[in-house]
């Protein structure tokens, strides 16, 4: 796994527990910061397995 790999996963986890809590609470800002970051970290994840599979 590359950096962009892991890091896109662990930004991906961090926006998904966010968006879970924000939803728990009622905390509707929270709950889409913390899609807007679930997203990104897919993003950068996949942007990742991209780059991975170009440089086999």
């Amino acid at each position: 796994m590359n950096r962009d790999q892991v890091k896109g996963r662990s930004k991906e986890a961090t926006g998904k527990v966010k968006e879970e809590i924000g939803k728990l609470t009622g905390r509707k800002e929270q709950e889409h910061d913390g899609g807007v970051e679930k997203l990104r970290g897919k993003i950068r994840g996949d942007f990742g397995d991209l780059k991975s599979k170009l440089s086999k």
